[in-house]
């Protein structure tokens, strides 16, 4: 067990972070489409190939490019990056919630877990927030063109990394240490320690576990457009619903911060009972 308590919290990106997908940002545009038109396509081939949606996305940004005389390539896809678009607030999130994180004697880590483009993220101003971004992600060939998916983040193989940060295993390629049993007293961060922010379906496998195994989670939405968080509430799969404003003193700083508060108070209280008991049994 670590020293001090690891606090992770995961989050969505597209519309949790970003107020749009972070394709429709740069990427779609600099293939001569409109959103609408490359996701319909996408969709459209996606159920035609009986494909998954995500790998069907992935193929058709790099037959598109191809066809539009602009390979995809990782320089490019970083450099669209820098044209995402955030909520209010989210640049200076994660310096205010480590700073309350280091007061209440906990250390915080934040981690994306998103069907987005890893390349696209990695070129944004908060990238380097993050201990880990598990995301859509492409092979490259000798010529830097994208060729093949990488890793492929669906909305229901994203629960895998919620255990791949429990277990601190954060090597994708490394599937035994991730599969392996390990007591629940060793894993890096419990899933108590754990809160999961999304903006709706997509992010309900991760919501339930949150649930399930005694983490919490978070519906944000954006202003005014609260109707879809509303059922996930009422269904028991979130613990809290926040319009998408990280801004200082806002309403969903303030949760966050009382959660913290409450982790910290809990890992505080564990640690005592595990000193009497190690003293107890010492003693005999």
């Amino acid at each position: 067990m670590n020293s001090i308590p690891v606090v992770a919290i995961m989050y969505d990106f597209d519309k949790t972070l970003s107020t749009r997908d972070m394709q429709d940002f740069a990427l779609i545009p600099s293939l001569g489409m409109e959103s609408s038109q490359f996701w319909k396509l996408s969709n459209d081939f996606g159920r035609e190939q009986k494909m998954d949606g995500i790998l069907a996305y992935m193929y058709m940004s790099i037959r598109e490019a191809r066809r539009h005389g602009t390979p995809l390539r990782r320089e490019a896809l970083l450099n669209h990056g820098k044209s995402v678009e955030f909520f209010d607030g989210v640049e200076s999130w994660f310096d205010r919630i480590n700073t309350y994180g280091r007061e209440q004697g906990v250390q915080i880590e934040h981690y994306i877990i998103s069907s987005g483009m890893k390349e696209i993220i990695e070129g944004t101003p908060i990238a380097e927030e993050f201990k880990e971004i598990f995301a859509c992600e492409y092979y490259f060939d000798e010529n830097g063109d994208a060729v093949w998916p990488k890793t492929a983040v669906n909305y229901t193989n994203k629960t895998q990394f919620v255990y791949r940060i429990n277990k601190g295993v954060l090597d994708v390629s490394n599937d035994e240490d991730l599969n392996r049993s390990m007591p629940d007293d060793s894993k890096r961060v419990p899933f108590s320690n754990m809160i999961y922010i999304g903006d709706g379906l997509s992010d309900v496998p991760c919501m339930k576990m949150m649930q399930a195994y005694g983490g919490t989670s978070i519906a944000v939405y954006p202003k005014g457009d609260k109707h879809k968080v509303e059922e996930l509430l009422l269904k028991d799969r979130v613990n809290f619903i926040f319009p998408a404003d990280y801004s200082e003193g806002g309403e969903l700083e303030s949760t966050m911060k009382s959660i913290i508060r409450k982790i910290a108070i809990c890992d505080t209280l564990t640690d005592i009972n595990q000193a009497q008991l190690k003293s107890i049994t010492e003693s005999k």
